[in-house]
């Protein structure tokens, strides 16, 4: 694990460091909207979310390659559809709870099934899997300059309307009849968690998404008494998880998406053995 930390200054491989610093970046957002996810109970829609993002990813493609939009990155496209099925699931979720898991269930299917056909017509061989399972080590400078953008607006909103978000997540009843719009602040807490899968991308993947933002806050939970210091532990432990899977999966020659689930597990099996303190 040394060499792993030399080789991030070594000049000839610039890629070590941009995979660190994306990894450093995105852990304050994994923490803060993980730590949501787990209070509101949330996960299920997080995957939806992450899963839909593949179409995003293919739309992106397709029109870049085939339509020459030379805009329409697959970047841009995870993102803008990261917000539209962020908005649709909080539209299901607060008109049509009777059915809700079914609806989110074929939006989460429609989004992966869309994404592939669109990759296939694509022009040119794309690997799904580096989509799937993650690719920290292919990442560039405009990779890292997204991720901080992205970091910078879901810490800004959350500190804006941080009270807000814990009172939903909490008594959304009670927040209810203080006059606070739930429907509005449950729905933008969905678009910054959305922001927040298009930044674990190409960290674990989208398969793993929903465990990395569910496994170090979960971890965090039997170690706090509050949900501020669920949030410091929850970013702490997203820096060391992430930081030393990729040292690891660089040591053995392993995919570091995996590598990075694995270590988060691990930790959390054994804090849920030992520990049984929990504040929600």
């Amino acid at each position: 694990m040394i060499q792993f930390f030399i080789d991030i200054f070594n000049p000839d491989m610039v890629f070590l460091m941009y995979a660190t610093l994306i990894g450093i970046f995105a852990s304050f957002a994994f923490g803060i909207m993980g730590t949501f996810v787990v209070i509101k109970r949330v996960s299920f829609i997080a995957g939806a979310i992450s899963h839909c993002i593949l179409g995003g990813i293919g739309l992106g493609m397709y029109l870049n390659k085939v339509h020459e939009i030379t805009w329409m990155t697959p970047q841009i496209g995870a993102i803008l559809m990261a917000i539209f099925s962020a908005l649709l699931i909080g539209y299901f979720t607060i008109y049509y709870k009777e059915r809700e898991d079914t609806l989110i269930g074929a939006l989460w299917a429609f989004g992966m099934a869309i994404g592939l056909i669109l990759i296939y017509y694509t022009p040119g061989y794309t690997d799904p899997m580096s989509y799937l399972f993650g690719s920290i080590l292919m990442v560039g400078l405009e990779d890292l300059i997204t991720v901080i953008i992205l970091d910078i607006l879901v810490l800004t909103i959350t500190i804006l309307f941080f009270n807000k978000f814990v009172s939903i997540c909490f008594d959304e009843e009670f927040a209810r009849l203080r006059g606070i719009n739930t429907r509005f602040y449950y729905i933008l807490l969905l678009v910054l968690i959305a922001i927040t899968v298009v930044m674990l991308i190409n960290v674990v993947g989208i398969v793993m998404i929903v465990a990395m933002l569910t496994i170090p806050s979960g971890i965090a939970s039997v170690l706090s008494k509050n949900i501020k210091s669920m949030i410091i532990y929850s970013i702490l432990i997203s820096l060391f998880t992430v930081i030393t899977g990729l040292a690891i999966s660089y040591e053995i020659n392993a995919p570091s998406g995996p590598v990075i689930i694995i270590l988060s597990s691990i930790i959390y099996f054994i804090a849920i053995v030992f520990l049984r303190k929990r504040i929600f």
